[in-house]
């Protein structure tokens, strides 16, 4: 090891250890705006934010989920089309997106690239997950009315509606699409951009979980649990990709996003920590949920095996 890296990798690493620690002890107070200490140090309340076109969206999701849920089950019996496993996948990644777009994280993320990376693998590596396991479009449809219901019916099975979903699910293409989602928005301009727009900012988040469902289809959708070593292989390298973009960010000497440089000191951090802190949570945490999918995927295939060979006979 040469001399520079002996001494860049303890800076490097003091002050991730150091971000750290003041982060732990700064972010629960400020995150729920009811500290006074807090919001003395950061000059202002952290409230929840009441989007009316993210809350109307979540609430209207809901209902629909649980109409067609109760439908479905009383129509077909319970468990029969979507197991109670599923609707509590649901419930746990509807919780997942309050957590992320409603509660005060959403605005600590202008405060803080911690904190938005927090909010970012969130709606990326726990909600999008969780909302493919538990099948809801499948579910929504059935909370429609009927009329509407066999309207989208007929949609759903039209020549173009189909050639897109299979285009947009066909794995190369959504772990593509989620790779160029997550670089292009980290490029310093567009992240700016996002932190200086509203509407930016929501485009951001959209295509965050959009491009996440549709990554996450491939390993844990229905039609996609025949090849499990290609869903590893798509599982892994998406965690190398994303591991890398998240050393960058932890390792790089200079500040990617000035636009939090004026914000973070509210919290003990200076920028440059803060930023390694974000990296961090893009680095370790999320490339850990991809390889607990992968691992999932492999156990899911093997009991898939071993009971096809006990029914040889």
């Amino acid at each position: 090891m040469s001399a520079m890296t002996e001494r860049i990798v303890p800076t490097v690493a003091g002050r991730v250890r150091a971000g750290l620690l003041a982060a732990l002890a700064a972010l629960p107070a400020a995150a729920w705006a009811h500290a006074p200490e807090a919001g003395a140090r950061a000059g202002t309340s952290i409230p929840w934010t009441f989007e009316p076109w993210v809350v109307g969206s979540l609430l209207v999701s809901a209902a629909l989920y649980a109409l067609g849920l109760h439908r479905l089950w009383r129509k077909a019996g319970r468990d029969r089309g979507v197991h109670g496993t599923q609707a509590a996948a649901f419930a746990a990644g509807w919780l997942v997106l309050v957590a992320a777009l409603v509660s005060p994280l959403d605005a600590l993320g202008g405060l803080l690239f911690s904190g938005h990376m927090v909010q970012h693998e969130l709606l990326m590596v726990v909600a999008a997950p969780l909302l493919v396991m538990s099948r809801p479009l499948a579910v929504w449809t059935w909370g429609l009315p009927s009329t509407w219901r066999r309207a989208a019916g007929r949609c759903a099975a039209s020549a173009p509606v189909a050639w897109l979903w299979r285009l947009l699910t066909y794995p190369p293409a959504a772990w593509a699409l989620h790779g160029v989602a997550l670089w292009g928005w980290h490029v310093p301009p567009a992240f700016e951009a996002a932190l200086a727009s509203n509407a930016i900012h929501a485009l951001q988040h959209i295509s965050f979980l959009v491009t996440a469902l549709l990554f996450w289809w491939a390993p844990l959708g229905r039609a996609a649990r025949t090849d499990a070593g290609a869903s590893m292989l798509y599982l892994f390298t998406t965690m190398v990709h994303t591991g890398a973009l998240g050393a960058l960010l932890t390792l790089s000497p200079t500040l990617w996003y000035p636009a939090y440089a004026g914000s973070t000191a509210a919290f003990a951090l200076d920028p440059l920590e803060d930023q390694q802190i974000g990296g961090l949570i893009m680095w370790i945490p999320a490339g850990l949920a991809y390889l607990a999918a992968a691992l999932a995927v492999m156990a899911r295939s093997l009991r898939e095996s071993g009971g096809r060979q006990r029914a040889v006979p």
